[in-house]
């Protein structure tokens, strides 16, 4: 069991950074007309700028679009930039194998899944692995379902707060939903049997999405590549837009979840005289 503990402090409020889905390439490479190694050092920049304070960042799954070295020695090159420490997870469009190579230093369970946990006096934060290898949809298995059980049956009197590439319900757009976390019963189960998970943030849908399930609240942004139209109709195979990439600055408390989202698709200054 990975586990470690965030800086104690007596801040009342605690700041982490949300990123997801950045698609990475070689260095230079482009991935639907877009530069994401450019797109997510823009992001890195303004994090090390604006939230060098924060306790953490997280970027929720697919790191590199291919699975493959080129991507991962990008991620590599941009988080020893980043001044804020990074927690990683694992998308269906990455390979474990590739990720541990790249990042070997990544925490990962007993069976080798990258999961983790992080504790803070008042929080702990959970960060789960739902790659199902050769597969778009993700999947949550028995040695998975284990270790999240022991981690939320150990969190004290903590808010749990889960980190997941794949959404474990349906969004309500037909094309993300049939490759969202499947099988999701024992999921389900662990969950409702501990009553502590307060918050799920979550990638894989390339769109600022939130909301509440089963009496938690939920949310995920625009990736910091392309993005998904937004089509509530079915479709064969979904379309992907040039929308402005962003990132998420989460505060948190006894009380309150609250998260702004930062559109890094350029800002224009109005005059107010």
């Amino acid at each position: 069991m990975s586990s470690a503990s965030a800086p104690a402090g007596d801040r009342a409020v605690l700041k982490f950074i949300h990123v997801t889905d950045p698609h990475l390439v070689g260095r230079g490479g482009r991935v639907h007309g877009l530069d994401p190694g450019a797109r997510l050092e823009r992001c890195v920049e303004e994090i090390n700028d604006h939230h060098e304070d924060a306790a953490f960042c997280v970027i929720t799954g697919d790191l590199a679009h291919n699975g493959d070295d080129g991507g991962y020695g990008e991620l590599a090159r941009l988080l020893g930039r980043l001044r804020v420490p990074a927690r990683l997870l694992v998308g269906n469009h990455d390979r474990r194998e590739g990720f541990a190579r790249a990042l070997a230093g990544a925490p990962r369970d007993a069976h080798g899944f990258v999961q983790s946990a992080l504790d803070h006096p008042r929080f702990r934060f959970l960060f789960l692995d739902t790659h199902d290898e050769g597969s778009k949809a993700g999947r949550y298995c028995g040695w998975r379902i284990d270790w999240l059980n022991e981690q939320l049956a150990t969190a004290g009197d903590r808010d749990v707060f889960l980190f997941m590439h794949h959404p474990p319900f349906a969004v309500g757009i037909p094309g993300l939903d049939r490759i969202g976390l499947l099988d999701v019963d024992d999921f389900v189960s662990t969950i409702d049997r501990h009553h502590n998970v307060r918050h799920i943030f979550f990638g894989h849908a390339h769109r600022p999405i939130s909301g509440h399930w089963r009496r938690i609240s939920f949310s995920t942004l625009f990736a910091t590549n392309h993005q998904l139209a937004l089509n509530l109709a079915p479709v064969e195979r979904p379309r992907y837009t040039h929308e402005g990439p962003a990132y998420g600055i989460v505060l948190l408390d006894a009380d309150r979840v609250v998260v702004h989202t930062r559109d890094l698709s350029g800002d224009r200054p109005i005059d107010s005289q």
